[in-house]
């Protein structure tokens, strides 16, 4: 099941037809976390600190600098709700999410923040591409908030997915911030660091959900510009002097 970077945040609601529902699969995954019995959610927090010794690497290795980033192009924050279509009388179930693109239009990362109706539980759901070393995992920092630490659960064609079970204290924490930075490790083993714009993060979270049409046309609009860019690019490098 590959993540069609053609369709952004359009991948998220039930329109994605070439993606086979993507958001059937998730809502239908957030809906296993969500049964899961309280009890096991010692066992689940204990995970990302077992794992985070395989994540120090970037701050042992102080040597080896942080990989460069290229500049990024970003999709606005978008809240889209659904229910899971394979059980009838699902709570709803919403995401507020946004994306990172290259100026060429390939995909760099993505964050969701999930919210199940009447749900305690929040998920914080983050896609980053391919090439990243899968054991350490992945880290998440909210400006200079101390980093939290979660497993890759998932990979696709294009695309690896983490998750993050989440507090309304990070979300609001989300709300007031400027930066949500996504940290991975490469095969340098350099740590390479995602940043998204926390810039209306709550005005999306807060109001009402978007018409999964909009973010479709939204998303085209986006990938057009992309294309447009990438086309310019390719055409300016093709021209340089020797």
């Amino acid at each position: 099941m590959p993540i069609d970077s053609r369709h952004g945040i359009a991948l998220y609601h039930s329109g994605c037809d070439d993606m086979g529902g993507l958001l059937g699969w998730v809502i239908s995954r957030i809906s296993a976390i969500f049964k899961q019995p309280q009890a096991k959610q010692p066992a689940a927090q204990q995970k990302p600190a077992q794992t985070a010794p395989q994540a120090a690497p970037p701050q042992t290795q102080a040597a080896a600098p942080a990989a460069q980033m290229p500049p990024l192009e970003y999709s606005p924050w978008v809240k889209v709700c659904g229910s899971d279509p394979q059980q009838p009388n699902s709570k709803k179930t919403c995401q507020t999410a946004k994306e990172a693109h290259l100026q060429t239009g390939q995909f760099m990362a993505a964050a969701q923040v999930i919210e199940r109706e009447g749900e305690p539980k929040k998920i914080l759901q983050v896609i980053l591409p391919p090439g990243l070393l899968l054991q350490p995992g992945t880290r998440v920092i909210i400006d200079q908030s101390q980093p939290e630490a979660g497993p890759f659960v998932i990979c696709f064609t294009n695309g690896c997915m983490a998750h993050y079970e989440i507090s309304l204290d990070f979300i609001d924490r989300l709300k007031k911030g400027q930066t949500l930075a996504i940290q991975a490790m490469n095969a340098n083993m350099q740590a390479v660091n995602f940043l998204l714009p926390l810039a209306d993060f709550a005005k999306a979270n807060e109001g009402p959900p978007t018409d999964p049409k909009v973010v479709e046309e939204q998303q085209k609009k986006l990938q057009a510009e992309l294309q447009e860019r990438a086309k310019k690019l390719l055409e300016s490098q093709t021209n340089k002097p020797q």
